[in-house]
């Protein structure tokens, strides 16, 4: 059914017409992947009642949150204030000067199986706005003001630490015992049931379990603030975690990638879209924990990740990373209704057919496949999962095979063959899921430094794959350079989509790729990655920088369509771009040796200072300038080539250490000419003589291969 309400675009036309009718605004924002966003279309926005509303009495206007994700950030900020929840669909009523006066998320539409109790339906919503803003305007107008006055106080993150309000001015209140405050908020929290932090829903948070994981691979002080146990114990919470959920239900079992979330606290009921952004992050850290356990499953899912980011569907043939596949989708081919999780989910009777008796009683004991379904009721609203089964690993090979009589590789064997038979049905018999083709540079960015960062590490145990996952990674960054880089003015486009979009690149943009790119340099030393890099990190400065505060805004201070310009200092599903950005500066800076860049990193960092020491569990991206502005950046240099350089590399590569960068000057394909012109201190170095120099606080000196790392 064609959608019967007049959508208009967020643009300088439409907020006009909305000022010149002094009509109410209706903000519908969501993301093509969004399962209630879809069932918010069904029920109300297909329906002619409120369509009929909607075009006579507001100007509705629908926003995608991917491509203009700062109107999306300041009303959600507004509703998670108001309601204290939020998600998406995310749904707002502003005045023609775009302040908020009334917002939440999904609302049932009129016939929905969800409106019941104290639920009040979207026609009633409607009704009641439209009444009111009729009837009571000045209400509504004074309402709005307030409420917007102070959205402007609680948009003050990132500037109270630099009005005299906050810490000193030499930012000596950003202690080391910051990290253990964290720390200890996490510990805290632990699931020791289930693995993960908190109850249901969970959500993966890359961002921490990354934190938790590197706490232990700082520096020496680093540890003697936390101490070797509480280190010890945050790596343990962080492993535990990584495999719980790769057992899980949030897991694809079958074909690969992560859900976005859990919908129960233990892993086994996944909200079944897949975000790119959740896969580029969730790639380094199981990247992480492999390399500080050793664990072959850990492994397994680095493969499985860098997979399903080098593939169909979400692998473009044009070189970038599409965004999304939606939760929902059509069981058959031929069914007229989408279901959540239909392409995911088994009967038990579905793995009689397809595997036949014997090797699917084995599955069905390993993966938890039982004959009237896995999945609660209270998690079924919409009965969509009756008698359906999410697969989660809840056995071992060693166990059935003691309960069957068959050996432990026989079982190992069966699931393997059963696997590769249950793919080939699913992607034969099931339409896939519709793909969200739309290419996001910050996103693109995260990815391409995962697999950059992969390919690095498995150079030598794996060559084959490795050159795979960083052939994808290069090609995505030469697509963002070619379609989305202006090199004339500095400035980028933020969406691709059948051509570039209108949306400009905002500040995460920059320092997402900036860091894939720094990664892809380190991966392959070639220094024209750095080159774009410091034009990027110069073009974010100019665009996004605070001259009073210091920090990064989230958008430019020449976009005109906003009600408020933030800045952007917590984490959430992604790291935030003030602590990824300080990141990046520590690092330019390091491998350039630029002060420049040294100094805004530290400012970046006291621009939150204020808030970070009052919670800085949720600053955890923050963690690594405030360790660096106390202890400093290394850079190793490596010349020449030979056994020695190579295990030098090769050392280096396998330790996952936050405060240290690599520069290649000779050998190993390192182009490094620009490189050596923007950093004095590596121009005296002889490139073509095998050696390994360790440079900190502008000077270096020879280490033996011995020492590296250490």
């Amino acid at each position: 059914m064609d959608n019967p309400v007049a959508w208009q675009m967020w643009t300088p036309e439409t907020l006009a017409l909305a000022k010149k009718t002094n009509r109410l605004i209706f903000v519908s924002i969501g993301y093509a992947a969004c399962h209630w966003c879809h069932v918010m279309e069904h029920e109300s926005f297909e329906n002619e009642q409120v369509a009929k509303i909607l075009n006579e009495s507001f100007i509705p206007i629908k926003i995608d949150r991917e491509e203009r994700p700062d109107v999306d950030r300041i009303y959600m900020n507004y509703v998670q204030a108001t309601t204290g929840g939020g998600g998406w669909p995310l749904n707002v009523f502003i005045t023609p000067e775009l302040e908020p006066i009334f917002g939440g998320t999904y609302w049932p539409g009129p016939g929905s199986t969800s409106s019941y109790g104290q639920h009040v339906g979207f026609v009633g919503i409607l009704e009641k706005i439209r009444d009111v803003w009729n009837n009571q305007r000045q209400r509504c107008l004074d309402s709005a003001r307030d409420i917007t006055s102070q959205l402007r106080q609680f948009a003050q993150e990132g500037t109270i630490s630099r009005d005299g309000k906050g810490a000193e001015e030499d930012g000596e209140g950003m202690d080391l015992e910051l990290l253990d405050e964290a720390y200890e908020h996490y510990a805290a929290k632990f699931d020791l049931k289930n693995a993960g932090f908190g109850g249901a829903p969970k959500f993966p948070t890359p961002v921490n379990l990354s934190f938790l994981l590197r706490l232990g691979q700082y520096p020496g002080p680093v540890k003697d603030v936390v101490g070797d146990e509480e280190c010890d114990n945050a790596k343990k919470m962080a492993v535990e975690t990584l495999t719980q959920m790769a057992r899980g239900g949030i897991h694809d079992l079958i074909g690969h990638g992560f859900s976005r979330y859990s919908v129960t606290r233990d892993w086994s009921l996944p909200h079944f879209e897949k975000m790119l952004y959740d896969q580029a992050q969730l790639l380094p850290a199981y990247l992480d924990a492999y390399l500080l356990t050793g664990s072959q499953e850990l492994l397994e899912s680095v493969h499985d990740i860098a997979t399903y980011l080098t593939t169909a569907p979400m692998h473009s043939e044009t070189g970038g990373f599409f965004s999304a596949e939606d939760a929902d989708s059509y069981y058959r081919p031929n069914d007229a209704e989408k279901r959540e999780g239909a392409f995911y989910v088994w009967t038990l009777k579905e793995f009689q057919d397809v595997l036949g008796e014997r090797d699917a009683g084995v599955c069905a004991k390993y993966w938890n496949v039982h004959e009237n379904g896995n999945v609660s009721p209270e998690h079924d609203a919409h009965d969509e999962l009756i008698s359906q089964n999410v697969l989660n690993v809840r056995s071992t090979p060693e166990a059935i095979a003691k309960d069957s009589g068959l050996s432990v590789d026989q079982v190992q064997q069966i699931l393997k063959d059963s696997r590769q038979k249950l793919l080939e049905h699913r992607n034969k018999e099931r339409p896939r899921p519709a793909l969200d083709d739309k290419i996001v540079v910050g996103w693109n960015g995260l990815a391409m430094g995962a697999l950059a960062r992969t390919a690095a590490v498995l150079e030598k145990s794996d060559p084959e794959r490795a050159k795979v996952y960083l052939s994808a990674a290069e090609k995505a960054s030469h697509f963002i350079n070619k379609e989305l880089w202006n090199e004339s003015d500095g400035t980028m486009k933020r969406v691709y989509r059948e051509g570039p979009g209108d949306a400009p690149a905002f500040a995460d943009d920059y320092a997402f790729l900036i860091s894939g790119l720094i990664d892809l340099y380190e991966a392959t030393w070639h220094d024209g990655y750095l080159v774009w890099a410091d034009q990027l990190q110069k073009s974010q400065i100019k665009q996004f920088w605070d001259k009073q505060a210091a920090g990064f805004y989230s958008t430019a201070d020449s976009q005109p369509d906003l009600l408020l310009r933030l800045k952007d200092g917590m984490d959430n599903a992604e790291p935030s771009t003030n602590g990824v950005s300080a990141s990046n500066l520590n690092r330019l800076a390091s491998i350039l040796e630029d002060d420049d860049y040294r100094l805004k990193a530290k400012k970046t960092a006291e621009a939150f200072e204020a808030e970070v020491m009052q919670h800085p569990f949720l600053f955890t991206s923050m963690m690594d300038a405030v360790v660096v502005s106390k202890l400093g950046m290394s850079n190793y240099a490596l010349c020449g080539e030979g056994p020695e350089i190579d295990e030098a590399v090769q050392r280096l590569r396998m330790q996952p250490r936050p405060t240290r960068t690599l520069v290649r000057l000779g050998g190993g394909g390192a182009q490094s000419e620009w490189l050596r012109g923007r950093n004095q201190l590596l121009a005296s170095m002889d490139a073509g003589k095998a050696s390994v120099q360790l440079c900190e606080g502008m000077s270096c000196r020879m280490l033996e291969v011995g020492e590296v790392g250490t």
